[in-house]
């Protein structure tokens, strides 16, 4: 991936989180412990799923693949951003800054995707419980998580093509503490209007096709829990729906947010990366917590 070569930019300073010696020690400390924390979640869910014949089921199945996505994610942003918190200058080379552009957009576009094949595989669970082994077979989930491996790796290819054809001249203080498309926007010298539509055709393209299958599949669910006869059972299904669909509102919500809002350079843009990486967090947890609740009451 070779920049043209009328573009004098070789590498670009990552304004971080914080000058502050002390609160960068803090960050350190902070984001070290989430580090580790995630890779030991995720690691552990791996290799608990894998080892225990039990939960070789479609829903376990997606879940090793969101914990996966999770591992992958962290392993993309994280450690550069210790590194950047540990040292004064915090550059990075513009090949390895589209090289990132490019990891990072697949981690939430795939998550984007398992979460909606996940939507789909609890309406199978609940609206068709006694034909979801037909239905959820082993080569149909395997064959939907590579479709959705497959689906954002071409949009994350569309997304660095993008930025390697933008010129970058001058400025090279990127304000933010990893690699964006929407960060690198306001850095060229080229002009940007035709890259922001096509960028925001995407992620509306990826966000709708991604959030409708889940909305139509929680509308059935919400359907047939409406006939379920026992109080009880509503009322713990209701609640484990409707948290599962506020971590997803929070999750799609931010995300857009992050992408289709004007890149304006200041820190409002660090606090919708910062929060939609929470809210991803905080979706992945509602999930879990979900998928043993539909084992449990269900009894998938």
């Amino acid at each position: 991936m070779a920049l043209r070569n009328h573009s004098t930019i070789t590498e670009f300073i990552l304004i971080g989180l914080s000058d502050d010696p002390h609160i960068k020690a803090l960050l350190f400390v902070l984001f070290l412990g989430i580090y580790l924390l995630t890779m030991i979640e995720n690691l552990m869910i791996l290799l608990i799923i894998r080892a225990d014949s039990h939960l070789h089921t479609p829903m376990y199945f997606f879940l090793r693949n969101l914990s996966f996505v999770d591992l992958y994610f962290s392993c993309v942003t994280l450690p550069k951003l210790l590194e950047d918190l540990l040292s004064e200058e915090k550059t990075i080379s513009v090949e390895g800054c589209l090289a990132q552009v490019f990891f990072v957009f697949i981690a939430p576009g795939t998550e984007a995707y398992l979460l909606s094949v996940m939507a789909y595989d609890h309406y199978a669970a609940i609206c068709h419980l006694l034909l979801y082994g037909q239905v959820m077979s082993n080569q149909l989930c395997v064959r939907l998580v590579l479709i959705s491996w497959g689906l954002t790796s071409l949009d994350a290819v569309i997304i660095v093509l993008l930025a390697i054809n933008l010129d970058f001249c001058e400025a090279q203080t990127i304000y933010h503490y990893t690699c964006e498309l929407p960060s690198l926007l306001p850095l060229s010298c080229s002009d940007v209007s035709i890259y922001i539509d096509i960028l925001i055709c995407s992620i509306l393209l990826h966000g709708l096709g991604t959030f409708l299958p889940i909305f139509f599949s929680y509308t059935r669910i919400v359907s047939t829990i409406l006939g379920i006869s026992s109080t009880t059972g509503r009322s713990k299904a209701f609640s484990t729906c409707s948290s599962h669909l506020i971590a997803v509102i929070l999750f799609f919500g931010l995300g857009m947010l992050r992408y289709l809002m004007p890149p304006s350079g200041s820190s409002l843009d660090l606090l919708f990366s910062i929060l939609s990486s929470t809210a991803s967090k905080t979706m992945k947890t509602a999930v879990k917590r979900t998928l043993r609740k539909y084992r449990q009451y269900f009894m998938v």
